[in-house]
C-alpha cells in the first residue's frame, strides 16, 4: 500500500478501534473483569473476546482480501495461512491491567507487509488516547473525551496532533518498561547501559511504544517473550514517529513467524537510529 491508501485505512480503522474500546471500557467501567485462562496461561476477558469479533467483522468489510491474524482466534486454533501482507490484531493488550483496575490497556490493529509493520492504531480507550500512523513516515495522535460512544467515528473529526520520537536525549536516557512482565535480564541490560538513566516509566501494554514515538521516552527494552500481536501497532507508530525496533542483538525485527506461532524473541525500541548507534557504538568500544 502507498502513504494514500494507509492514511485512508487509517479514517476506516479509526472508528472501529474507537468502538472496540467502547466495548473494552464498558467492562471496565462495570467491573466485570473476570478473567479464564486460555491453554498459554494467559488471562482473557469478555471485552477481549467481544471487541475481537467487532474489530474481525469490520476488517472484512474494509480489507476482505487480507487475512487476520488475531489474539482469541489463535488461541481457538483458528489460525489462517498469510502471505506477504496480514493484519495483526490484539482487541485488548494489557490484559492484567484491564483486570486489576488500571486503564492502561490498549486496542490494537497493525498491518504487516513483507514482514514490517507498515499501519498501525492503538486507542486506550480509559486514558481517552489514539495512536495513529498517516503513512511510513508520520504519525499522529489525538485526545477522545471520555465518556464516549463512538459509533462510526470517523478519522477527520478527531483533533490530530503529529508526533515525533526525540533524536538523543540531552539530560539522560528516560526508559519505559513493562508493569507486568519484567525480568532480570532486562534489569542487567539497564545496568549495562553505557549512557545514564535519568528516568524509568513502568507502564502497561503497547502504550510503552507510544510513549518513545510521542518523545516522552527514549528506550523500550524488553527482553521477555511477546507475541507479534502485541507489538505490530505500537511498532508501525514508533517507525513512523521515527523510531525503529531491532532484536536484542541488533536483527531487524520481523514479523510473519508462523513457525514459531507468532512468538516474538526479545527487542529493544528506540526512539532513532542516532541513538542506536551510540548504544551500539559505546557497547562495542
Amino acid at each position: 500500500m502507498d502513504d494514500n491508501e494507509l492514511r485512508a485505512l487509517a479514517s476506516k480503522l479509526t472508528g472501529t478501534v474507537l468502538r472496540a474500546g467502547a466495548v473494552t471500557l464498558h467492562y471496565f467501567k462495570n467491573e466485570a473483569q473476570d478473567a479464564t485462562r486460555k491453554a498459554d496461561g494467559s488471562p482473557v476477558t469478555l471485552a477481549d473476546q467481544e471487541a475481537e469479533v467487532l474489530i474481525l467483522d469490520d476488517l472484512k468489510k474494509v480489507a476482505p482480501d487480507i487475512p487476520v491474524i488475531a489474539e482469541e482466534a489463535v488461541s481457538r486454533g483458528e489460525v489462517p495461512e498469510v502471505g506477504s501482507r496480514f493484519f495483526l490484531v490484539d482487541p485488548l493488550d494489557g490484559t492484567r491491567e484491564f483486570t486489576g483496575g488500571s486503564g492502561e490497556f490498549t486496542v490494537n490493529i497493525g498491518l504487516i507487509e513483507n514482514g514490517e509493520p507498515v499501519f498501525g492504531i492503538v486507542y486506550a480507550p480509559a486514558l481517552g488516547d489514539i495512536y495513529v500512523t498517516l503513512g511510513r513516515n508520520e504519525a499522529a495522535m489525538a485526545k477522545v473525551p471520555l465518556p464516549r460512544d463512538p459509533g462510526d467515528q470517523e478519522l477527520s473529526p478527531l483533533d490530530l496532533t503529529r508526533i515525533e520520537a526525540r533524536a538523543v536525549a540531552q539530560d539522560g536516557l528516560t526508559v519505559v518498561a513493562s508493569r507486568s512482565h519484567g525480568t532480570s535480564e532486562g534489569e542487567s541490560y539497564l545496568e549495562g547501559l553505557p549512557l545514564p538513566v535519568a528516568g524509568r516509566r513502568n507502564i502497561g501494554s503497547s502504550l510503552k511504544f507510544c510513549l518513545v514515538a510521542r518523545g516522552e521516552a527514549d528506550l523500550y527494552p524488553r527482553h521477555g517473550p511477546t507475541m507479534e500481536w502485541d507489538t505490530a501497532a505500537g511498532h508501525a507508530v514508533l517507525r513512523a514517529a521515527g523510531g525503529l525496533v531491532t532484536t536484542v542483538d541488533g536483527r531487524p525485527f520481523r514479523y510473519g513467524k508462523s513457525e514459531t506461532g507468532y512468538r516474538n524473541t526479545g527487542f529493544i525500541a528506540y526512539s532513532s537510529k542516532t541513538l542506536r548507534e551510540r548504544l551500539t557504538r559505546a557497547t562495542s568500544d
